[in-house]
């Protein structure tokens, strides 16, 4: 895939975070769910912990899980030193500081390097990568995005952007993608071309309100179907 581990930062969010970020209710814990991009987030070993089961796809799944510890410590400080920098971009509500934040993160990415090895074994973590899945036509319920699309509207092109929306719509009945702000902080330039073309083409594409926020402004999802 020509992915490169030395060239990102891990960060992985928990199932509370979740919840929190794509307004999920217990009655949907019983979807078939994927988890796309999902990183080091802990919200696969933890639905797993409750009975229900996710599939999660990342192109970060290709390495080992002490590869994956390794980079996350090589990176973490510099994450905490961002947000300290930064700390007025942020909602200090439910995360009263940047050391709390790195704690309850690192919470959930510890999580998910215990499961990681079982997960792999058990078909829940699997190497993928956008803009091409390897699943079926409408193999999940509702499919995921955190963090990945319209984040990092510089780096990932529109057609990037339509493509990927596309293919999860091939395999998913809803996809939800959160969030909507480019790595400024501001409504990426790229999210009202994606949901006039998506509508244009015959897919329902709405924003929708969520009840989290942490990054300011970070408050709303964008919810596609076909």
């Amino acid at each position: 895939m020509g992915f490169k581990l030395d060239k990102i930062i891990l960060w992985g969010r928990s199932l509370k975070e979740y919840i929190g970020m794509f307004n999920l209710t217990p009655d949907e814990f019983n979807l078939a769910i994927l988890d796309c991009g999902g990183g080091p987030a802990s919200f696969n070993a933890q639905m797993m912990h409750r009975g229900h089961k996710v599939i999660s796809c990342d192109p970060i799944y290709q390495f080992s899980a002490d590869e994956i510890a390794g980079r996350i410590q090589e990176t973490y400080q510099t994450v905490i030193d961002g947000v300290k920098a930064h700390s007025a971009n942020y909602v200090w509500q439910n995360i009263e500081s940047p050391e709390q934040m790195g704690e309850i993160r690192m919470q959930a990415m510890s999580q998910f390097l215990a499961d990681f090895s079982l997960g792999l074994q058990q078909g829940r973590y699997v190497l993928n990568e956008l803009p091409s899945l390897s699943f079926k036509d409408r193999q999940f319920d509702l499919a995921l995005v955190s963090h990945l699309l319209f984040i990092y509207s510089e780096h990932l092109s529109l057609e990037f952007h339509l493509n990927s929306i596309k293919e999860l719509c091939r395999v998913a009945q809803e996809v939800r993608i959160f969030p909507l702000l480019n790595i400024s902080g501001e409504q990426s330039e790229l999210l009202l071309p994606v949901i006039e073309n998506l509508q244009q083409s015959g897919y329902k594409a709405e924003t929708q309100r969520v009840n989290y926020e942490f990054q300011k402004g970070a408050n709303q999802l964008l919810k596609v179907s076909s």
